[in-house]
Order: C-alpha cells, then sequence, then structure tokens
C-alpha cells in the first residue's frame, strides 16, 4: 500500500501536495473571512443606519454594501432590531477604554479634570462615529432605551465618576472649593454634548472652533473652582 501511495505521488501527479496545500490555505482564508463577518457586518450596518436611521434602513442595504445576501446578515443576527442593537453596543466600545486613559492621568487635580475633559471633548464632539451614536440616541431612544442605557454605561458614566473623584479629591486636598460646581460635576462636562449636538445639526454651515469653546468653559468652570490663592499664582 505504501509503494502504491508512493507511485500515485510520484507518477502523473508531481504537484498534487501543492494542491492539497492551496486547499488548506484556503479552508483557513475562508474560516479567517468567516470569523471577520459578524464585524463587516457590524461596521456595514453603522454606515447604513447613521446615514438612513433606523427606519429607512434595510437588511438589504446592510448586505449590498458588503456584497453578500441578506441571509447571510440574519445567520448571525436574526432580526433588524437585534442588528441595531449590536451594533449600537459595538460602535460604542470605542469608549471602553477610557477608564485606562483616566487611570493614566498625571499632574494636580486642576490638571487632571482639564485634561480629563479634553479627552472626552475629542472622543465626542470631533468623533464623527461617536456623534452619529448620540443622534441615533436621540432618535430611537424612546423605542429603544436599552440602547441609550449602554452609551450611558459605556460613556457618560465612567467620565462623570472620574470627574466626580477628581472634584471630591481636589476639595479634600484644599485645591478646590466646595461649591455648586463642585456639587454638580456634570457642569463640566456640559459643553462636550452641546459642541456634539450643534455639530450634528449645522455641521460645515455654521462652523464653531469646537476646541476653543471647551478650552474656554474649562477655564471658565475652574476658575470658580480653584482656591483664591490657586488663581493668583
Amino acid at each position: 500500500m505504501e509503494m502504491g501511495e508512493q507511485m500515485w505521488f510520484g507518477a502523473g501527479y508531481p504537484n498534487n501536495s501543492n494542491v492539497m496545500t492551496k486547499r488548506v490555505g484556503k479552508k483557513t482564508s475562508r474560516a479567517e473571512r468567516r470569523a471577520r463577518r459578524p464585524h463587516e457586518i457590524l461596521e456595514a450596518a453603522f454606515e447604513e443606519f447613521a446615514a438612513k436611521g433606523y427606519a429607512a434602513t434595510r437588511v438589504e442595504d446592510v448586505a449590498t454594501r458588503l456584497g453578500i445576501t441578506k441571509g447571510t446578515v440574519y445567520l448571525y443576527f436574526p432580526t433588524k432590531d437585534v442588528l441595531f442593537q449590536e451594533m449600537f453596543r459595538h460602535a460604542s466600545t470605542s469608549s471602553a477604554d477610557r477608564p485606562t486613559a483616566i487611570g493614566g492621568l498625571r499632574g494636580s487635580c486642576a490638571e487632571r479634570i482639564r485634561a480629563l475633559l479634553l479627552i472626552a471633548y475629542e472622543n465626542t464632539a470631533n468623533d464623527r462615529k461617536t456623534r452619529e451614536l448620540l443622534r441615533l440616541s436621540v432618535a430611537e431612544g424612546a423605542r429603544l432605551p436599552e440602547m441609550v442605557d449602554c452609551r450611558h454605561e459605556l460613556f457618560i458614566a465612567p467620565t462623570l465618576a472620574a470627574l466626580t473623584a477628581l472634584v471630591e479629591e481636589g476639595v479634600k486636598s484644599g485645591e478646590l472649593r466646595r461649591d455648586t460646581a463642585a456639587e454638580t460635576p456634570d457642569v463640566l462636562a456640559s459643553l462636550i454634548f452641546q459642541v456634539a449636538v450643534w455639530l450634528l445639526m449645522f455641521a460645515d454651515r455654521k462652523p464653531i472652533d469646537g476646541k476653543a469653546l471647551m478650552e474656554a468653559h474649562i477655564e471658565l468652570v475652574m476658575s470658580g473652582l480653584l482656591q483664591r490663592s490657586e488663581q493668583m499664582v
């Protein structure tokens, strides 16, 4: 039998082993594509939902964008609602590493608050995907409140928790005064959403310098938080 196998491989089929290797390679390649498919579908779904909104987007539109059948989409996401919610969670994960970024901040409380707000600003007002998620939250939040809760959990809550902790630390150390801004640290981040909404509504028609506004807002609020001696330094 071994002789026959040697003759079969050696006689008339000199490249058969290469053919088998290529076939194995193709199987691996297909497996890799299959593993990437959910990610690709979610990315395509984001573009479609962002462009058309939930109601006007069809599963066929997502499939067409990828050059696949809608049956393939349904294989991974059985309904349009499931596709939309999974897309929203997938697109929101870009903010999931925010606690790591927050933990790496250095300097005084005021310096860390300023750095944190600028990070949050860059990842909200200046990030298209985050702005579009905000638009979808406003448009579809009443129908899918869990979607809004997801966004709050992944983005807003960590930022507000970090701001609260920094303000409390600054008050305890005497660097910051305890006033209304210290009691409601949400006010520190309020302009971020204002700028994001402005950009969503007006885009290039009425451009604003969002970063300059953010800088002015931080300076204004921090001047109220800092102890008087710190302001005079």
